[in-house]
């Protein structure tokens, strides 16, 4: 049950003003279609992190466990500084023609956006952190939905009342400590 609560809170916060977040706003004001654009954004989620999940868990068994938590712990510090860097989208990740529908234009967006993305590299962290692959997965699944379909429905609205430095901050303080406590061997982490 820790794997997935650390996961949902850390990927909801942490995807908050994230590139993939305000492809969701674009997604949303380019079709006005929101049901297939979430279910897009679902796919697009579940397919990535389980991957990156499946990563972390082999990065988890080829390093052993001292060296992994020097790894981990340290990769969690790095994304404490990196949630402190705000996300633009790229001009080649915003949606073009409508050649696969409001769906597959989504799922594809999406997939390709969150490679390398800060929530995908936190969920392969993560992964390699716990044990519950699945538990991981569907708390990195259920953060992203958790930051993207209010940002689907309610567009700039959300941008615009949520202070996004307060947002970074917090979930650059919990990377900080996560990656702390990993550091020192706090707990049963591995």
């Amino acid at each position: 049950m820790e794997a997935f609560l650390v996961s949902t809170g850390i990927v909801a916060l942490g995807e908050m003003g994230d590139k993939t977040q305000l492809l969701a706003l674009l997604l949303a004001a380019k079709f006005r279609r929101p049901w297939p654009i979430v279910a897009g954004i679902l796919v697009a989620t579940l397919a990535n992190h389980a991957a990156a999940g499946l990563v972390g868990g082999w990065i988890a068994a080829w390093l052993g466990p001292d060296l992994l938590r020097w790894v981990v712990g340290g990769g969690f510090v790095l994304m404490a500084a990196w949630m402190l860097i705000p996300d633009q989208v790229d001009d080649d990740a915003a949606p073009g023609r409508l050649r696969f529908g409001v769906f597959g234009t989504t799922v594809v967006a999406f997939f390709l956006a969150e490679m390398g993305d800060k929530t995908q590299i936190a969920t392969v962290a993560l992964a390699a952190r716990f044990t519950d692959l699945w538990a991981v997965v569907a708390g990195t699944t259920l953060g992203m939905m958790l930051a993207n379909v209010p940002a689907v429905f309610l567009g700039d609205r959300v941008a615009r009342a949520v202070p996004m430095r307060l947002v970074h901050g917090v979930s650059a303080l919990i990377f900080a400590v996560l990656g702390v406590l990993t550091l020192l061997n706090v707990g049963q982490l591995f």
